[in-house]
């Protein structure tokens, strides 16, 4: 419940994170979307509706909040997340897949369709995947587990990560304070989460309808 009152205002919950923790919340700006990829078993944190929200309040001046910052902070926040995700299942996959516990925090389906869908479109599935809510947890987890070397996870994980980091700031940042967006801001996150959701609900009818 804390976590979807934390998305349906993610706004009100930034501000008064800002004001009460000043620079120190550029540390746990980082360490959210760091833990939502990096963590594994997290993938339901708020990613591209924090990135919008953060931009947004950093448009106005008085908030404390500096674009430059946030997109240096979130950049090496999603590159490092990956990369963590990636070396956990290099190095410990066999050893997860054994315990039951992990079983249960992570969804067989949810691996299923990052696989499916880094066998469909390979090292680029890196940098796709940054652009689909919970696919993006799962498919850095496939890749360390698989054949791809680092290098070249990398490369995707890198350009993703930009690509990503620089569209959710700009939109926060240019569209955030309209009026318009201010008054329906919570409808607004919610619409965002919604479409970069559908393709990861695709995938799961996709793989259930084969299963079946």
């Amino acid at each position: 419940m804390q976590l979807i009152d934390f998305v349906m205002n993610v706004d009100k919950h930034l501000f008064s994170l800002v004001n009460q923790f000043g620079d120190w919340s550029y540390i746990i700006l980082f360490g959210i979307i760091f833990i939502e990829t990096g963590a594994v078993i997290l993938p339901f944190l708020p990613g591209d509706s924090l990135l919008f929200a953060a931009a947004a309040l950093a448009a106005n001046k008085t908030s404390g909040l500096n674009i430059w910052t946030l997109l240096i902070l979130f950049l090496v926040a999603a590159i490092s997340g990956d990369s963590c995700n990636y070396f956990i299942s290099k190095y410990l996959n066999h050893w997860l897949q054994k315990k039951k516990w992990f079983h249960k925090l992570v969804k067989p389906q949810y691996l299923t369709q990052a696989q499916e869908f880094f066998d469909r479109h390979g090292g680029k599935a890196i940098a796709m995947g940054r652009f689909i809510p919970i696919v993006r947890t799962f498919v850095p987890f496939v890749a360390g587990g698989g054949a791809l070397k680092y290098s070249k996870f990398l490369h995707y994980n890198v350009i993703g990560s930009f690509v990503w980091v620089s569209i959710c700031l700009i939109c926060g940042h240019f569209f955030g304070n309209l009026p318009f967006v201010q008054d329906h801001f919570s409808m607004i996150v919610l619409a965002i989460i919604f479409i970069s959701v559908i393709p990861a609900l695709i995938g799961m009818l996709r793989t259930k309808k084969a299963g079946n």
